[in-house]
Order: structure tokens, then C-alpha cells, then sequence
């Protein structure tokens, strides 16, 4: 079996996370539905949504930015029905924020099988993920999975077609074998389509609006989708030994 490069993502591609940022929302509605309980949980989950998004052009994935959209909401309401901004309610709402930072992470079924799989077989495994350095390594010391990665790990804020681009040069990757499996059509299937390398799409249980974008770049090489991590050894290995791959 030729060796091949395998790029995985980390959030809701190996480890749950859409999860965590939903609970911590549905709280954050909760408490704002206290305060201004003229509005309906659909305004309150949009304006934060809103804020979130915006954000993300000036600080990328930085932790941060989640915290701050729930006291940019706070801000934008009290201004509009002219309530009165508390710091204390500030100080809650930032450190709610913060917590699902804190929330240990839990590993998607059949994540240490697949990655055991693919070592196994001689493959290349690296590990691209989005967000802040402090937070992606706390995830990834708590999933115990730099036995699979060792130092062939890659923290972007920005995580797009530039990001991407920058680690295939860094690693000197054949196209021809080297796959992006990722849960976010944005950041992982996207840039991977543009940058011509193979890809796999496994959608994740409940995906953030921002990873939900068209897919409109027509596949140089495999692209395929999958409903489990447990399928990714055999799809490669399949398309690898089928002779239209040479």
C-alpha cells in the first residue's frame, strides 16, 4: 500500500464540539430571555450568531470571539429597549462564554480505531485544526492523540485556502496522496478541492452556520462522503488500489 498523507480535523471531525457551544448558547438564552423578556430565543440565537460571524473576519477562529458575541448581544439590546448595562451581568456573560472552553472534550466513535488504522498502515497522519493554540492543545492533550500526529500538528486562526496551502508547501505533499478529511465544507473541503488534493466530507451532528457554504469547485482527484470516521481506511485504501488511481 503506497503511503499516503492524511490530514484530519480536529473539531467535530475527531472530537465532538458543536455540542458544547450549543448548551452553552441555549444558557446564554436563557439568562438574556430573563432580562428582556419581550424577546422571542430565535432574536436572542440570531443577534449572537450575527455577532459571532462578524466577528470572525477580524479574529479568525481566537477563542475569544465567542465570549464577546454574547456581551455584544447584551450591549445591542440594552441599547435598544435602553436597559441598563451592569458590569456584573458583562462579567457573567463573558465568563459563560468562556466556559465551554473548560468543558472536557469527548472523542467521536471510532476516532482512535480509525487513526490506529491508518498508522498501521504506513500512512502519514497530520492534524489541521482551526482555533487558538492554547485551546486546540488542551484538546489535544486530553484526547491523548499525539501518539498519531507527534510533531505533524497545525493550529490555524484563519483556516482557509491560504492556511492550507502554507502546510502542503511545508510538507511537501504529492496531491496525488494526500487527503483533507474534515466536517466543515468551509474550512476543510473547500480549501482542499482548491488546492487540487483529495478529500472527504463526514458532516458533523449538528454544524455551525458558518461551516454551511456551497461546494462549487469541481473535484481534480477523489472526493467522497462518509458517514462515520470508521469508513475513512477503507475508502482510501480502495481508491488507492483501483487503477484509475495510476
Amino acid at each position: 500500500m503506497e503511503k499516503q498523507n492524511i490530514l484530519f480535523n480536529l473539531d467535530d471531525t475527531l472530537a465532538y464540539c458543536n455540542r458544547y457551544f450549543n448548551t452553552v448558547v441555549e444558557r446564554f438564552i436563557d439568562q438574556m430571555s430573563i432580562w428582556f423578556d419581550t424577546l422571542t430565543r430565535e432574536d436572542i440565537r440570531q443577534k449572537q450568531l450575527e455577532f459571532d460571524l462578524d466577528a470572525i473576519s477580524v479574529h479568525g477562529l481566537a477563542s475569544n470571539r465567542f465570549p464577546e458575541s454574547f456581551v455584544k448581544t447584551y450591549k445591542y439590546y440594552c441599547e435598544k429597549y435602553g436597559k441598563e448595562k451592569y458590569k456584573s451581568e458583562i462579567d457573567y456573560l463573558r465568563e459563560l462564554g468562556f466556559w465551554v472552553f473548560e468543558i472536557p472534550v469527548e472523542p467521536i466513535p471510532y476516532m482512535n480505531e480509525t487513526l490506529s488504522t491508518l498508522k498501521d498502515a504506513g500512512h502519514e497522519l497530520y492534524l489541521h485544526t482551526g482555533g487558538d493554540e492554547a485551546n486546540q492543545l488542551r484538546k489535544i492533550s486530553q484526547l491523548e492523540i499525539t501518539t498519531y500526529f507527534e510533531h505533524r500538528i497545525f493550529i490555524s486562526e484563519h483556516k482557509d485556502t491560504t492556511a492550507l496551502s502554507d502546510i502542503l508547501k511545508t510538507i511537501d505533499a504529492d496531491p496525488y496522496k494526500t487527503w483533507m478529511v474534515g466536517n466543515s465544507l468551509r474550512t476543510d473541503i473547500l480549501p482542499a478541492l482548491k488546492m487540487e488534493i483529495n478529500a472527504i466530507y463526514i458532516p458533523a451532528e449538528s454544524e455551525w452556520k458558518y461551516n454551511e457554504v456551497e461546494v462549487d469547485v469541481e473535484p481534480k482527484r477523489a472526493y467522497f462522503q462518509l458517514n462515520s470516521l470508521r469508513e475513512v481506511p477503507d475508502a482510501i485504501h480502495q481508491y488507492v488500489v483501483d487503477e484509475s488511481y495510476y
